[in-house]
């Protein structure tokens, strides 16, 4: 039995709910149950047929596709990046500010860093434009993939759920 209800975790994930409960939520172990009605509140916010499996950002998700079964990153806009086990940033578009004028528009003047040793990269979805992620590596560094989550496992060790169907 969940403490929360549908409702509640909705207005959690959109941001809307007092600031009573959401401390509550958030400083209590979560209960069982609570992944399933995140992920449902999720779901009910995208116009798309597919699965979300596991939330990567605020509009970002590994999904499993529903014709296919296969795994990859959507944007909530239903543009797909690809498997979910590449780094989706090489399909996005990317901004690069790299010269002082463009960093400051993100920075205080005088608190920009140096571009000869910084730079700063968005990724945009190409489909609806929302910016998914930033990183300010060295000018030459490659682009970063973050990570590679293990869901069998997230889905198995942790949450103890049947982990979903995937066609490799």
């Amino acid at each position: 039995m969940s403490t929360y209800t549908n409702e509640q975790v909705a207005h959690l994930v959109e941001g809307t709910l007092d600031w009573e409960t959401t401390f509550r939520m958030l400083s209590m172990p979560k209960d069982h149950g609570r992944f399933e009605q995140y992920l449902a509140a999720l779901q009910a916010k995208v116009d798309f047929p597919d699965r979300i499996i596991l939330p990567l950002g605020p509009h970002l998700y590994i999904v499993q596709q529903v014709q296919t079964k296969k795994w990859v990153t959507q944007c909530d806009c239903g543009h797909v990046f690809g498997d979910y086990r590449e780094n989706w940033k090489l399909n996005a578009l990317v901004y690069v500010r790299r010269t002082e004028e463009a960093m400051t528009e993100v920075y205080p003047k005088l608190m920009a860093p140096d571009t000869e040793w910084q730079v700063y990269r968005e990724y945009y979805c190409p489909q609806c434009g929302a910016m998914h992620d930033v990183e300010a590596p060295t000018p030459w560094y490659p682009v970063i993939h973050d990570f590679e989550p293990d869901i069998e496992a997230f889905y198995k060790e942790w949450m103890h759920l049947p982990v979903p169907e995937r066609a490799d």
